[in-house]
């Protein structure tokens, strides 16, 4: 005989001693290249912009818990707010960046990463290109200031920030080879050099030039705009555009890091 099966009844069920109902926020980690000649000014008027490295985007905290510390931008989600339109909000009102696509990256729990209450928070992680970049710290926000920070050079972070830049960073990294993440930070014009750059300031190592170009070339990615670009006192460099195609898929079918095809980047 059958047994339909039934959801439980949690309005009738009394909570146990050990039951936990934890409060949900959300955090997000945004990375960028800043150029080697940045815009006038800076954004915050407080800090220098980090040039030519992998950059993070942190706020001041204005308040306790770890008031006058840098952290991600984020916070608590509304009572019938989603998770993604919280992280948008956030970021929005804390930092000035708005209208990018946000991916959720992991959700961390460590019970006392909190000290205000058990707080379970969800993740989001988005890359930006430099020209696309406007900060401004909200008025009412909990952020007092907001600035880009390299990742091999961050100060101590509130809550577990760091574990969940390092696990940003970490996923970037392994996606790096096998999709199209890295044009991202990439203007629409580009060298081989500006993107081979790329490639290396997110590994935090150098690539060799020749069997980079050739395995990116090979791979069908790119395409060649027929203009060229000066670069220093050297002959002008031939620009390129990722595919369309291939940017809406987020997929490549080569990995132009692989170390085991006959092709592979040597280090």
């Amino acid at each position: 005989m059958s047994t339909t099966w039934q959801y439980p009844d949690f309005q009738s069920q009394s909570r146990t001693a050990d039951t936990e109902t934890p409060l949900v926020t959300v955090d997000i980690v945004v990375f960028t290249i800043l150029p080697a000649s940045p815009p006038a000014g800076n954004a915050t008027g407080v800090l220098p912009r980090p040039q030519n490295q992998l950059n993070v985007l942190l706020i001041q905290r204005s308040h306790s818990p770890y008031q006058h510390q840098w952290a991600m931008p984020g916070g608590f989600i509304r009572k019938g707010e989603t998770l993604e339109h919280a992280a948008a909000r956030y970021l929005q009102d804390e930092t000035g960046v708005g209208n990018i696509y946000l991916e959720q990256l992991y959700t961390f729990g460590q019970p006392n990463r909190d000290p205000r209450a058990r707080v379970i928070t969800v993740s989001y992680f988005a890359l930006i290109r430099a020209n696309e970049l406007k900060l401004k710290a909200g008025e009412g926000s909990k952020a007092s200031n907001v600035a880009w920070f390299p990742v091999g050079g961050l100060p101590e972070l509130a809550f577990d920030h760091q574990e969940i830049i390092n696990y940003a960073l970490a996923r970037l990294k392994r996606r790096l080879g096998s999709t199209s993440i890295a044009f991202q930070l990439l203007p629409e014009k580009f060298t081989l050099t500006e993107l081979q750059r790329v490639y290396e300031l997110i590994l935090n190592r150098e690539l060799d030039k020749r069997n980079f170009r050739k395995k990116i070339l090979s791979s069908g990615i790119l395409e060649d705009l027929g203009q060229t670009k000066m670069e220093g006192f050297h002959r002008p460099a031939q620009l390129y555009t990722f595919r369309e195609r291939l940017e809406e898929s987020g997929e490549s079918d080569l990995d132009p890091l692989s170390d085991t095809a006959n092709t592979s980047i040597e280090v």
